[in-house]
């Protein structure tokens, strides 16, 4: 049965979802059109996040569906100016000429939304709205898509799949997941290789600081990368792996004490068990799963029943105590767990 999005997105319970969206009939859609539309994507992606009150944590972009992870900050939102709000919605659905181009924002257009006090109130809350981020996501490349293609009707399924990640190291695999989705359709060998992924992005940004050599330390010490690798990601649309606000950074992160050196080499370990069926773990990679509180064994399961399963579930946890205190808090009975754990 659908379930208001509503009634499944909630921020008191979890401020990061997992969205899945997948072209009609599953065809490859995505993969066709004079323009690159898995460009067009990772473009508005971008624009997107910067425009909305949301942190985006990873992506890929297959030929037929996209995956995207999802922060919703709805206290960004709260903390913008009125006229904030208004010149970011006009960067999204700017006033138009008789020519129907885009037109600068007009005083005179700014005044008006500013007058409209209730207006302005709905329009800040359409800005840290997951539904609303997904629709100016989807909407444009869809009209695009069909007058390139001539025709008319659905480009998208009619609606997208959300998952409430829950914590910490659900929150990791669901990344991990995400980025090595080309490498486990044999896409790319590795996972900084892999086209339209937000992994990519990330190395591609280092690759331009020409700090290359600070990620490169990962392979030897998780301990000594987290150091060297600090603000690398400082300067990226992309949400940081690392939380480093209570350093440096005035940027919000995933996970604060885990660096992006960390994740690349839990994003190795799992790729090589994608690709291997096997990998070994090295002293790096023992004190990643010691911070997380796992293994190597408990983590190979939770990645399997991602990749094996149809996302039968919305919610993500990795303990069955979160997955009770969420059912507590929002009076329900139990949850399905994405992972196959159902609180009872």
């Amino acid at each position: 049965m659908t379930i208001a999005r509503g009634r499944l997105v909630d921020t008191s319970v979890t401020r990061w979802y997992h969205c899945i969206t997948r072209c009609v009939r599953r065809a490859l859609l995505l993969s066709e059109g004079a323009e690159n539309r898995k460009d067009w994507i990772e473009r508005r992606l971008a624009e997107l996040a910067e425009i909305f009150a949301v942190g985006v944590g990873g992506f890929a972009v297959l030929d037929n569906h996209l995956h995207i992870l999802i922060r919703i900050d709805p206290e960004t939102a709260a903390n913008w100016s009125d006229e904030e709000v208004v010149r970011r919605w006009g960067k999204l659905f700017p006033p138009r000429g008789k020519d129907r181009k885009p037109l600068e924002l007009p005083k005179e257009w700014v005044q008006k939304q500013l007058d409209n006090q209730i207006w302005v109130a709905k329009t800040r809350e359409r800005l840290h709205n997951l539904g609303w981020f997904m629709k100016c996501l989807k909407e444009p490349l869809a009209r695009m898509a069909n007058r390139e293609d001539g025709v008319k009707g659905a480009f998208f399924e009619g609606r997208f799949k959300s998952v409430a990640v829950l914590d910490e190291e659900a929150l990791l695999a669901t990344c991990v997941y995400i980025d090595l989705n080309p490498v486990a359709a044999g896409i790319a060998p590795v996972p900084e290789t892999s086209p339209h992924t937000s992994i990519k992005q990330r190395v591609d940004h280092v690759r331009k600081q020409q700090r290359f050599g600070d990620l490169e330390a990962a392979r030897i010490s998780s301990a000594m990368a987290s150091e060297r690798a600090g603000k690398l990601e400082e300067g990226h649309w992309l949400c940081p792996i690392e939380d480093r606000r209570r350093f440096d950074s005035s940027r919000e992160g995933m996970i604060e004490g885990f660096g992006i050196g960390s994740y690349l080499l839990l994003l190795d370990y799992t790729g090589r068990m994608f690709r291997d069926g096997k990998a070994s773990i090295n002293e790096g990679l023992a004190e990643v799963f010691t911070r997380l509180g796992t293994d190597g064994e408990m983590w190979r399961v939770r990645i399997q029943h991602l990749r094996i399963g149809r996302f039968l579930g919305r919610y993500f946890a990795s303990t069955r105590d979160r997955l009770r205190q969420v059912a507590t808090q929002i009076g329900r009975h139990h949850l399905a767990n994405l992972a196959a754990c159902p609180t009872r």
